[in-house]
C-alpha cells in the first residue's frame, strides 16, 4: 500500500508527539523516560494500533546514526576534570567488565540451552553471541536517568558510569561481530580475533583524539557568517569521524565519543549554542530510535522466550554483572569501596545499544536470530523496569546520595568560551555590608568587578556609589585564574554561586 509523503510525516508526529505524553505520564511514578518510548513503540506496533515495521536493517542504520550523535553528545558533556581520578577504574570496567559479562552469561545461557522449559538450543557460540549484545550497559539510559532524576552521587561515581556507558559499546559492538564472524565461518583464530580487537581500538582511539583536536582548529579558524551554521556543522564532523574511522577499520563508536570528549573539554567558540542544539537532537534521536526498535519487536513472539529471558535477566542483574565489576576493579584496592561496587553492580541498565546490536545477527541471517532479539529485548524490558525505577532508592540506601543543591541563575548571562573569565552571583548579607553598604566601601578580591545588581525585581547597572541592601544578588565577572569571592566564608550558606567559565565549566 502506497503512504504519501503527508500521511508519513503525520503519524511519525503523532508517534513523537503520543510517545512524549506517555513518557510525562510515566515520569511522575518514576518509570525512566525511555523505557516509556520503548512501550510506546510497542503499543503503536504490530500487536498494538497496527502498524507495521519489519525492517532491521533500516532499524540498524537509524540506531547506528542515533548512538553516534549520543555518545559524541556524551563525550561534550564529560568534563575531564571529574573522570581523570576515576578514569582507570571506568576504562576497566568498560572492557575487561564486558567480557567477563559476556563469558559468564555466555556460559549460562548454554548452560540453560538444554533444559525443557526454556525452549532454546544455541550453541557455545551462539551463546556467547547473545550474551554479547547485552554486556555493555547502555550510555543513552544511563546518561539519561542519572541526569533526569538529578541523582547527586558520592565518590566521583556518577563520572564513572558515564564514562563506563559511554565507552563500553564499542567493546560490545566488536564482540558482537567478531562472533557473527566466527559463526558464518566456523570459526576464526584467536590471534586474528585478537588482532581486529586491538586495531579497532587502536584506530577508534586515535583517530577520535586526532580528529576531535583537528575539529576545535578548524571550527575555531572558520569564520561563518551565520552563527547558526555552527552547530549544524558540528553534526556534520560528528559523521565524517565515525565515518573515516570505519572505513579505516576502527572502531566508529569508540571514537566520535572520544573525539566528543576532546571538543567538550577544548575552547570552541559557539561552544554553549552547539551544546544546546546538540541535546535537543540527542533527544530526538533517542525518542526515534527507541520507538522504532519498539515498533521492530513483536510482543506475542517474546512469549515463547519469556523464561529463558527472565532467567538471564535474573543472572545478569545477581550473578554477572556483580561478578564483572568485581573482577574489574580488584586491581584498585580499597580505593573504590564496598557500598560503591555494589552500586556500580546494579547499574548494569541494558537499553537502545543491546537491542540495537541484537539486530545484526537479524540482518546476517545467523541462526536463531530471531530468538536473540526477543530475548534481549525481553531483557531490556525488565532491566530498566527492575534497575532504572530503583537507582535512586539504591543511592539512597547505600547512602551514596547527597541532596541535589539548588541551582541559582537569577541573570541567565553567559561569556562566550573563548574568554579567560568567570561568572558568579553572590547575594548581599548584614554582615557583608556591616563596614559600609556601598559598592566601594567592599574589599572585593582583585580582578572582580560587580556588573548588575538583581534587587527585587530590577536590575541595576551599578557604580561605586550605588548602595547596596542585604537580599541583592551581584553579578560579578572574575579574570581567569582569580578565585571566586568569598569575603565570609562563615556564611557560605548565603552565598550562591554560578560559575560559567570559559571551559564550559
Amino acid at each position: 500500500m502506497h503512504i504519501s509523503l503527508e500521511t508519513g510525516l503525520l503519524v511519525a508526529s503523532l508517534l513523537i508527539f503520543g510517545s512524549i505524553l506517555i513518557s510525562k505520564t510515566g515520569y511522575r511514578f518514576g518509570i525512566p523516560t525511555l523505557l516509556m518510548f520503548l512501550i510506546a513503540g510497542m503499543l503503536f506496533g504490530c500487536d498494538g494500533l497496527g502498524i507495521q515495521f519489519d525492517n532491521a536493517g533500516q532499524a540498524q542504520s537509524i540506531g547506528t546514526i542515533a548512538l553516534s550523535i549520543i555518545l559524541f553528545s556524551g563525550g561534550m558533556d564529560t568534563k575531564l576534570k571529574d573522570i581523570r581520578p576515576v578514569a582507570l577504574p571506568g576504562i576497566s570496567l568498560s572492557t575487561v567488565g564486558v567480557l567477563a559479562t559476556t563469558a559468564l552469561t555466555g556460559l549460562f545461557i548454554y548452560w540453560i540451552s538444554g533444559w525443557q522449559h526454556t525452549e532454546i538450543g544455541f550453541s557455545l557460540l551462539g551463546s556467547l553471541l547473545l550474551a554479547a549484545t547485552m554486556s555493555s550497559t547502555d550510555s543513552a539510559s544511563v546518561f539519561n536517568i542519572l541526569r533526569t532524576q538529578r541523582i547527586n552521587l558520592r565518590h566521583n561515581l556518577r563520572p564513572m558510569l558515564e564514562l563506563e556507558s559511554g565507552s563500553n559499546d564499542p567493546m560490545a559492538y566488536l564482540l558482537t561481530i567478531v562472533l557473527i564472524q566466527c559463526i558464518q565461518s566456523g570459526g576464526l583464530p584467536w590471534g586474528m580475533i585478537a588482532g581486529s580487537l586491538a586495531l579497532q581500538f587502536i584506530v577508534g582511539g586515535v583517530g577520535g583524539f586526532l580528529l576531535g583536536k583537528a575539529v576545535v582548529w578548524g571550527i575555531n579558524r572558520i569564520n561563518l557568517k551565520n552563527d547558526e551554521l555552527y552547530p549544524v556543522l558540528m553534526i556534520s564532523f560528528v559523521f565524517i569521524i565515525y565515518c573515516s574511522t570505519f572505513l579505516l577499520k576502527g572502531n566508529g563508536y569508540l571514537a566520535v565519543y572520544i573525539a566528543g570528549v576532546v571538543i567538550g573539554n577544548s575552547r570552541l567558540i559557539h561552544k554553549k549554542e552547539t551544546g544546546t542544539f546538540l541535546n535537543g537532537v540527542t533527544w530526538l534521536l533517542q525518542v526515534v530510535m527507541f520507538l522504532i526498535l519498539g515498533l521492530l519487536v513483536n510482543p506475542h513472539e517474546m512469549l515463547g522466550v519469556t523464561v529463558t529471558a527472565i532467567l538471564v535477566s535474573l543472572f545478569m542483574m545477581l550473578v554477572a554483572r556483580p561478578l564483572s565489576v568485581w573482577i574489574s576493579l580488584l586491581p584498585f584496592g580499597n580505593r573504590i569501596s564496598r557500598k560503591s561496587k555494589l552500586f556500580v553492580s546494579w547499574v548494569g541498565l541494558r537499553g537502545a545499544a543491546p537491542i540495537l546490536f541484537a539486530t545484526y545477527p537479524v540482518v546476517a541471517q545467523v541462526d536463531g536470530a530471531e530468538q536473540i532479539f526477543n530475548i534481549v529485548f525481553f531483557v531490556t524490558l525488565i532491566s530498566l523496569v527492575a534497575q532504572g525505577m530503583t537507582l535512586s532508592w539504591a543511592a539512597h540506601k547505600l547512602d551514596l546520595c547527597d541532596p541535589v543543591p539548588e541551582k541559582q541563575d537569577f541573570f541567565g548571562i553567559e561569556f562566550p568560551d573563548t574568554m579567560d573569565s568567570s561568572l558568579h552571583e553572590m547575594r548581599c548579607t548584614k554582615k557583608m555590608l556591616a563596614q559600609g553598604d556601598h559598592i566601594r566601601d567592599i574589599p572585593f578580591p582583585k580582578g572582580v568587578l560587580v556588573m548588575l545588581v538583581k534587587r527585587d525585581d530590577r536590575f541595576l547597572v551599578p557604580n561605586g556609589d550605588l548602595q547596596l541592601k542585604p537580599g541583592d544578588i551581584l553579578l560579578m565577572v572574575a579574570q581567569d585564574g582569580t578565585p571566586p569571592p568569598n569575603l565570609h566564608p562563615e556564611e557560605a550558606p548565603d552565598v550562591k554561586e554560578t560559575a560559567r567559565n570559559a571551559k564550559g565549566q
